[in-house]
C-alpha cells in the first residue's frame, strides 16, 4: 500500500513539474531589455476587421495627431494670424498707391459754364489720378514692433502646443501598448491558475492534498478570470482613446509597435540645462510677451506725439475728361499735400492708455519671473523623474525574472510537500504584479522623456 501511494505521488509530481516548467521557461528570455521590437496584434474587431490592420508607429501617431488635434491646430492658426498681423503693420509703414476716379456734376448758372455751387471747380469736373500716400508716425513704428513681438509669442505657444501634444500621444500610445502587455500577462496568469487548479484536483483524487488546496486554487482561478476581463476592458478603452487621438475616421483596426525594449538615452543634467536655456518655449513666450508689453507702452506714449502724412497726386483734375483742354492746355498735372496732426486734448484718453499699458507690462514682468522659476523647478523635477525611471527599469526587469524563478521553486516545493497552496498562489500573484510593474516602468520612462523634452526640445 505504501509503495502504491508513493508511485501515485511520484506520477502526480512529475506531471506537475512538467506543466510548471513548460509554463515558466520564458523566465530567462522574456524580460531581456535588448529584445527586438515586436508588433502588438489587434485583439478588437472593428468595422474594418476583414481588412489587414494598419501598423502604427509612434511617429505615425504623432504625425496623424498633429493634423486633427484641435488644440494644436488652434495654436498654429493663432501663429498664422499673428504673422499676418505683422505683415499688415509693416505695410502701414510703407507708402501705398491708389487710383482715384470721380465725376462731379454741378448745376450751372444760365448758359454760362460757371457753377452754381462754388465748392466745385466747374459745372463738370473729372478726376482720374494716382495717389501715393505715406503716413509718418511713431505710433505705427511701435505698433509694428508690437506685432513682431506678438508673432514671437504665438510661435512659442505653437511650439508649446506641439510639445504638449507629443506628451499626450506618447502617454496614450504607450498606455495602449502597456494595456495589451498586461492583457497578455493576465492571460498567462489565468492559464497558469487553471493548470494549477487541474493539478490540485488530480492530487486530491489521489489523496495527496487536502480539499482546502483545491478550494484555494479554484478561488485563484476565478480571480484571474475576473482580472482577465478587467484587463480586456482596459485594453479596449485605451485603444479607443488612441483612435480618437490619431484617426479622423475613428478607425479601430490597427496595431501598434512596441519599441519600449530600446529606451532613449538620457543626457546629463548640464546638457539638459543648456538645451532648456536655449530651446524652452515657455521662456521664449514669456520674454516675447514682455517685449510686446513694452511696445504697447511706447504705442500709448507716442499718442502724445504729432503725426505727418504726405500725398502726391498725378493725373487729371479738369473740366474735360481728356489729356488736353479745348484751348490746347494740358490737363495732366500733379499736386502734393502735407498734413501735420498735433494732439491737443482728448479728455485724458491718451493718459489712460498709458496707464493700461504700464499695468500690462508689470504683469508681463511678473509672469516672466515666475516662468523662469518654474522652469528651474520643472527641469529638476522632470530630470529626476526620468533618471529614477531609467534606473528602476533594470531593477524591475530583475524582479520579474526573480518572481518567475520564485514561482518555479515554490511549485517544486509544493510538489515535494514542503510548501502550501497559499505560497504557490502568492508566488503567482507576485509574478503577475512584477510583469505589470516592469511594463509600467518602461512606459513611465518614455513618458518622462517626453515630459523633459517639453522643456528642452528633442535630444
Amino acid at each position: 500500500m505504501a509503495t502504491s501511494t508513493y508511485t501515485s505521488r511520484t506520477q502526480f509530481t512529475l506531471l506537475l513539474m512538467g506543466l510548471s516548467l513548460a509554463s515558466l521557461n520564458f523566465a530567462s528570455t522574456t524580460w531581456a531589455q535588448n529584445a527586438p521590437a515586436q508588433v502588438l496584434g489587434d485583439t478588437n474587431s472593428g468595422p474594418n476587421a476583414n481588412n489587414a490592420p494598419l501598423t502604427l508607429t509612434l511617429q505615425d501617431a504623432l504625425q496623424r495627431a498633429k493634423k486633427i488635434n484641435p488644440e494644436y491646430r488652434l495654436a498654429v492658426t493663432d501663429f498664422g494670424l499673428a504673422k499676418e498681423d505683422r505683415v499688415q503693420s509693416r505695410a502701414a509703414l510703407l507708402p501705398n498707391v491708389n487710383y482715384n476716379a470721380a465725376f462731379l456734376y454741378t448745376q450751372g448758372i444760365g448758359n454760362t459754364q460757371s457753377p452754381r455751387f462754388i465748392a466745385n471747380n466747374g459745372v463738370h469736373e473729372y478726376l482720374s489720378q494716382g495717389n501715393v500716400h505715406q503716413d509718418l508716425s511713431l505710433v505705427k513704428v511701435a505698433d509694428y514692433r508690437r506685432a513682431a513681438a506678438a508673432m514671437a509669442v504665438a510661435r512659442a505657444r505653437a511650439e508649446i502646443a506641439a510639445r504638449g501634444l507629443v506628451v499626450t500621444v506618447v502617454r496614450t500610445y504607450y498606455g495602449f501598448v502597456t494595456a495589451q502587455q498586461k492583457y497578455a500577462n493576465t492571460q498567462r496568469a489565468t492559464t497558469e491558475a487553471q493548470r494549477f487548479l487541474d493539478v490540485s484536483q488530480k492530487l486530491e483524487h489521489g489523496g495527496e492534498v487536502a480539499h482546502s488546496d483545491v478550494i484555494k486554487a479554484e478561488l485563484q482561478a476565478r480571480q484571474q478570470e475576473r482580472e482577465l476581463q478587467n484587463a480586456e476592458l482596459e485594453m479596449n478603452r485605451s485603444r479607443l482613446e488612441l483612435a480618437v487621438l490619431v484617426f479622423s475616421d475613428f478607425n479601430q483596426n490597427f496595431t501598434v509597435v512596441d519599441d519600449l525594449q530600446t529606451p532613449a538615452p538620457l543626457p546629463t543634467l548640464p546638457e539638459i540645462q543648456t538645451l532648456a536655456g536655449r530651446n524652452n518655449p515657455d521662456l521664449a513666450a514669456a520674454m516675447a510677451a514682455m517685449r510686446q508689453a513694452s511696445q504697447e507702452v511706447k504705442v500709448a506714449w507716442y499718442g502724445f506725439f504729432p503725426s505727418l502724412s504726405l500725398d502726391y497726386f498725378y493725373g487729371i483734375d479738369a473740366n474735360q475728361f481728356a489729356v488736353r483742354a479745348p484751348d490746347g492746355a494740358r490737363n495732366l498735372g500733379y499736386a502734393t499735400a502735407v498734413s501735420l496732426q498735433l494732439p491737443v486734448w482728448n479728455w485724458g484718453a491718451s493718459r489712460s492708455k498709458v496707464k493700461q499699458a504700464n499695468l500690462r507690462r508689470d504683469l508681463a514682468r511678473v509672469e516672466l519671473s515666475f516662468t523662469q522659476r518654474r522652469l528651474l523647478a520643472n527641469l529638476q523635477t522632470f530630470y529626476d523623474e526620468a533618471q529614477t525611471a531609467r534606473s528602476q527599469m533594470d531593477s524591475l526587469n530583475q524582479s520579474a525574472e526573480l518572481a518567475a524563478e520564485s514561482l518555479r521553486l515554490t511549485t517544486l516545493r509544493y510538489q515535494a510537500g514542503e510548501a502550501t497552496v497559499l505560497e504557490v498562489v502568492d508566488a503567482q500573484n507576485t509574478l503577475t504584479a512584477a510583469r505589470n510593474a516592469f511594463n509600467d516602468g518602461r512606459a513611465r520612462y518614455s513618458v518622462a522623456i517626453a515630459d523633459l523634452q517639453t522643456l528642452t526640445g528633442a535630444f
